[in-house]
């Protein structure tokens, strides 16, 4: 297997992950080739230096890649999958940066060819925007970048893995495919659902109020940040991701009606010592 920096690295989608990836790793493999949809998304990628070459052409694109790494929302990515599986040559790796892991590792065991090695990934990185406008090169640096081998997975690809996660400035932490999405439906996904219920709440209740906005907080504005994320994206995750994400939502659910029946008790002292814990804990958690 070739190291990274004799690879040819395709990146199928152009958006803010897969530009800022293919923008990271230019010059340190031997050429990144950027795949998009939208013609102006190439010219774009070719313009800020973020691929050294680009085409709309999906097979074309993948043809001669020795790295392929599908950078589209899940469900897309699944579909991907089953159209370059003729295109690619013997020995490709290929990659993804999906945000949950067991389905797509199931499809790549079912869709790809034996000759093709397969590897999941998700970087634990982005914004709350999207495209390839806010795409920047040093998105990854110091981001923890899961990797999820597959059965067929060999250990010359987990190391080719790991190398394009450290060469774009990442953490490398290898993770099976379920306990990944167990793990990110409750630090990732559960978050992105009550962003949501937060907003949803304020403007059915406050929002009619033109002081409101005159008065929000920061604490409003942090907490509410992820309802801003991509719909498309989001809803792909919550729909490959739902034993996880629902079993998280329970669990929260039991800790909102506990601290609301405090309240409602007016319990000062049970509820003194139920946030201090947690104000300790989330300090252990963000020392």
């Amino acid at each position: 297997m070739k190291s990274l920096s004799d690879c040819i690295v395709s990146v199928v989608g152009l958006g803010l992950m897969g530009a800022s990836l293919a923008g990271a790793l230019r010059g340190k493999c031997a050429r990144v080739v950027g795949v998009a949809r939208r013609a102006e998304v190439i010219e774009t990628a070719l313009a800020r230096g973020f691929v050294d070459e680009g085409t709309t052409d999906l097979s074309a694109g993948v043809h001669d890649a020795n790295i392929v790494v599908l950078s589209t929302p899940v469900r897309v990515i699944i579909q991907q999958l089953a159209e370059i599986a003729p295109h690619l040559r013997p020995g490709c790796v290929v990659m993804d940066l999906g945000s949950t892991k067991k389905d797509i590792i199931d499809a790549m065991e079912r869709l790809l060819p034996e000759h093709i090695q397969p590897l999941g990934a998700h970087p634990m990185c982005g914004k709350e925007t999207s495209g390839i406008e806010v795409a920047e090169i040093t998105l990854y640096r110091e981001r923890t970048f899961i990797l999820t081998p597959s059965p067929r997975t060999t250990p010359e690809t987990l190391a080719l893995g790991t190398a394009l996660a450290e060469a774009v400035g990442a953490k490398p932490l290898v993770l099976d495919a379920d306990r990944q999405d167990y793990i990110v439906g409750t630090v990732s996904h559960l978050p992105y659902l009550l962003a949501c219920a937060l907003v949803a709440t304020a403007d059915a209740t406050t929002s009619k109020d033109p002081a409101a906005w005159k008065i929000v907080a920061g604490g409003f504005r942090d907490t509410s940040r992820v309802a801003g994320s991509d719909v498309t994206m989001m809803l792909d995750i919550l729909m490959t991701n739902q034993t996880h994400v629902l079993e998280a939502v329970r669990v929260f659910e039991e800790q909102l009606r506990s601290l609301t029946a405090m309240i409602a008790a007016g319990d000062e002292d049970a509820l003194r010592a139920r946030l201090t814990h947690i104000r300790n804990t989330r300090k252990e958690m963000f020392p």
